[in-house]
């Protein structure tokens, strides 16, 4: 029985790297002397088109891993994975992380990402490939255009550190990173609570930081600072994030209770999400007009929300107001028309 394909959501923007690579059955003979004839006899692996004059065991398996890195579905990824972890064993994850590292150094997320995905596929139980892979997807949406292409590696950076809490729960690195890539989501409850475990590990006595280098002791104390400031400052978007989760409950009034307040504070009243929500909870008790005044609100702040309009379509259906309903519709094919010819352009510059 075949496996399940693994949900891949930044696969299209790094297969196009497999184009630097030629595939090859290697010869019996070859196999015969490596070890390996009765894993890859008539697989064909993977050759830079830069190394084709000499080829080596350990430039196979690193071809491997990029591969694998850029389509984790990969017809022969079981059978790569066991040839590296064959040859090579646990010590050939390292290093393809300090060569990841020094690519997302020099400026290459992409490659990073697929140096890092590489890792994981070999050794998915090392903490630092997602930690490494987090930090690269990062690198690479905070540098990146294009909505879907931001959405999709945030996706993927928040998920390669909720996988890095998970295998190396008491390393702070990862609720650090993680606290940010909930926090740039808006959730700031879980933003919070991931903030407060990383103090827990990281704001530990002296005598258990001894042997750790000064500088990197200064850095972590400035971290620490940071991530406290932090704390405090998401007390007003935590409870603006209850607001939400009663209005998505169905209490529209209770969360038109909480969330009403904001609106008049400086610091939260141009929070487009603010006047979604307060929005919803006004259509959902019916009364348009409000509801009107907060989409329209939204719209101000953040004009290609096709939700949004969605939900004016809606109410002006509701109200007969053909007109407005046609308005509306017109922009969400505007706003859908750049983005596939933005996705488009893109497409056009990977061929």
């Amino acid at each position: 029985m075949s496996k399940e394909p693994i949900n891949d959501r930044i696969g299209e923007y790094l297969i196009p790297y497999i184009s630097e690579y030629v595939f090859d059955n290697l010869s019996e003979a070859y196999l015969e002397r490596a070890g390996v004839k009765d894993l890859l006899l008539d697989v064909p692996v993977p050759i830079k088109k830069t190394e084709l004059a000499d080829l080596t065991n350990l430039k196979i398996a690193r071809s491997m891993a990029m591969v694998i890195g850029c389509d984790v579905n990969f017809p022969h990824r079981d059978k790569y994975v066991e040839y590296i972890n064959r040859t090579f064993g646990d010590s050939f994850a390292l290093p393809l992380l300090n060569e990841g590292v020094e690519m997302a150094a020099g400026g290459n997320p992409e490659k990073a990402c697929i140096m890092f995905r590489g890792v994981i596929a070999i050794a998915p139980n090392n903490p630092d490939g997602y930690y490494c892979y987090g930090r690269a997807c990062k690198d690479a949406y905070e540098n990146g255009e294009g909505e879907e292409y931001v959405g999709r590696f945030k996706a993927e950076s928040l998920e390669a550190f909720e996988k890095m809490t998970l295998i190396a729960p008491k390393d702070e690195r990862g609720y650090y990173f993680l606290g940010y890539a909930y926090l740039n989501l808006g959730l700031y409850m879980k933003a919070r609570l991931t903030f407060e475990e990383y103090i827990k590990l990281a704001d530990v006595i002296p005598e258990e930081t001894a042997g750790i280098p000064e500088e990197e002791l200064n850095g972590r104390q400035e971290a620490i600072e940071e991530i406290k400031d932090w704390i405090n400052r998401l007390e007003g978007p935590v409870e603006i994030e209850r607001g939400y989760n009663h209005v998505l409950a169905g209490r529209y009034e209770e969360g038109i209770r909480v969330l009403t307040p904001y609106t008049e504070e400086k610091r939260y009243k141009d929070w487009w999400p603010l006047y979604f929500y307060l929005g919803t909870a006004y259509k959902g008790l019916e009364e348009y007009d409000e509801a009107i005044s907060c989409f329209t609100k939204v719209l101000k702040y953040a004009p290609s929300d096709i939700a949004t309009m969605e939900e004016l379509i809606q109410i002006y259906a509701a109200r007969n107001e053909e007109e407005m309903v046609e308005k509306y519709k017109k922009k969400i094919q505007v706003v859908k028309r750049n983005m596939e010819e933005e996705k488009a352009e893109r497409d056009t510059s990977y061929s």
